[in-house]
């Protein structure tokens, strides 16, 4: 058995698990911070996840398979701290979260609609003023009047993210254009999109206040909808048009 400390977005907690996979999946992450709460998946967790992903594999029209426990145990670990990081206002969103100029900005799309290209290129634009919170799911801490970005180690593909934090300048609904454009956001248009990809909960009381910390997130945070091709030049046009000034070419 696994026994250790983590904290995540500021939050303590003690992780027991089977695994040293996930211990080391984990690893940036630990803390001597007294834990506010406990992890520890079941047997039953995992089989949980399995069918999950059998679920997702059938709507997706994809061949099942049996995953390793260690992989299962991997995503019921991430799916138990979501759960109990709502309690203490901290929300897991599916996207990519980066720095620049001290201020993150975070894109979020549907699935391959090219949320880490379109980051890569500002890293590629904007050099070492930029740098990687989560290229996937970063944990938003959210308070009236302030909303900070923080890495998680669920950090997709490329495994860009840092244990580190940001205050949030901007969130960005990205979807794919011939021609790079950006514009702000209504509220209300923003608000069934970025629930699409935030956690959600099962239990009735959990998803109420994930609703509630949503609708904070969209009074706090600047909002827009941006249109772009792959062309470096999208980074330009997103951060211009976000910080209404104009970057030298």
């Amino acid at each position: 058995m696994e026994d250790f400390l983590v904290e995540l977005a500021g939050v303590p907690c003690r992780i027991r698990c089977r695994y040293s996979y996930n211990r080391d999946h984990l690893r940036d992450y630990v803390t001597d911070r007294a834990p506010l709460f406990v992890v520890e998946p079941s047997e039953e967790d995992l089989r949980k996840m399995q069918a999950d992903f059998d679920r997702m594999n059938e709507a997706q029209g994809v061949a099942c398979r049996s995953y390793s426990d260690s992989f299962l145990e991997n995503n019921a670990i991430h799916a138990l701290l979501a759960e109990e990081l709502v309690k203490h206002d901290v929300v897991l969103m599916h996207g990519s979260a980066l720095c620049m100029d001290g201020e993150a900005y975070i894109f979020t799309a549907a699935s391959g609609t090219g949320k880490s290209t379109h980051s890569r290129l500002w890293r590629e634009k904007f050099g070492e003023r930029v740098w990687m919170i989560n290229d996937d799911k970063p944990l938003l801490k959210i308070e009236k009047n302030l909303v900070t970005v923080w890495g998680s180690p669920w950090d997709g593909k490329h495994r860009l993210s840092r244990n580190a934090s940001a205050p949030l300048k901007a969130l960005v609904w990205l979807t794919r254009d011939e021609t790079n454009h950006i514009e702000p956001m209504s509220r209300a248009d923003a608000f069934p999109v970025i629930l699409r990809q935030i956690y959600h909960s099962d239990d009735p009381a959990v998803m109420t206040h994930i609703m509630e910390l949503e609708k904070t997130l969209l009074e706090e945070a600047e909002l827009y909808r941006l249109g772009c091709n792959m062309s470096p030049e999208a980074a330009v046009t997103a951060f211009e048009g976000m910080n209404h000034r104009t970057e030298r070419r």
